[in-house]
């Protein structure tokens, strides 16, 4: 469950303009704030099980997103291949992982 939780975290942070307002919010409520479908029920004011559709729903979505545009993967790989880069202590390459960094998180 942790993997999923995590993947879906990736997956809000790197798609979350993409959705509607309250697919963001219950995705926020559920995976951020960790709180239950009845809770989320309650706080958006629905059914435990139109919230549990929501989820379902909008995890798909996101998950298609991904599958197409590949953002968290590719920066994953950027991840680790600025690292690699960065171990080699080359001053020269340090400095431009730097630079690709900051455009990394702009």
């Amino acid at each position: 469950m942790l993997d999923k939780t995590e993947y879906m975290n990736d997956l809000l942070d790197w798609y979350q303009n993409l959705l509607t307002e309250k697919q963001l919010q219950c995705m926020s409520l559920y995976y951020y704030e960790d709180l239950s479908l009845a809770e989320i029920a309650e706080e958006v004011n629905t059914s435990r099980s139109a919230v549990f559709d929501l989820l379902k729903r909008t995890a798909h979505i996101l998950d298609e997103y991904e599958k197409k545009l590949h953002l968290v993967e590719n920066y994953k790989k950027r991840s680790k291949i600025y690292s690699e880069l960065s171990a080699l202590n080359n001053q020269e390459v340090n400095r431009l992982v730097g630079e690709l960094e900051k455009i990394d998180t702009e």
